[in-house]
């Protein structure tokens, strides 16, 4: 029986715990957030080189904010953090040029970003030439 109530009397405990730290996080997002519902970003600026961990500005009326941010290094600088797209498939190979394009299509612009509508990348052509049988070990010899 006294077993019972101390199990009780843990999980009432817990669960007050539990409660006053939800009210604690409502508390700070409630400290951070502003009247001004009209936002003006700027980009990302990385801290050091042109990629990693960065910040952004924005301005609303006469407030000003600063948030952190990141650009990942192996992103495609021309078109910016901001800007997210979908892309097709890769085209074949040009026997003139050497290269294969894709296009991208706008899928979000974060933070009001400018952002072009569709995009056109291109890339080398693979000069391997890749075999059709993945997953096949060869003969053993006899």
């Amino acid at each position: 029986m006294q077993v019972r109530g101390l199990l009780l009397l843990l999980v009432l405990i817990l669960l007050a715990a539990t409660a006053e730290a939800g009210k604690n996080k409502k508390e700070k997002v409630k400290k951070d957030s502003s009247d001004c519902e009209d936002w003006r970003w700027g980009p990302c600026v990385p801290n050091s080189k042109d990629c990693g961990l960065g910040y952004r500005e924005g301005t609303c009326k006469d407030e000003s904010k600063k948030l952190k941010c990141k650009i990942p290094c192996n992103w495609k600088k021309k078109f910016g953090a901001d800007c997210k797209y979908k892309f097709e498939s890769w085209g074949a190979c040009s026997t003139q040029t050497g290269v294969k394009t894709r296009s991208g299509i706008l899928k979000k612009a974060l933070y009001n970003a400018q952002c072009e509508e569709i995009v056109y990348v291109t890339k080398p052509c693979s000069s391997k030439i890749k075999s059709k049988s993945k997953g096949q070990s060869p003969p053993l010899p006899s």
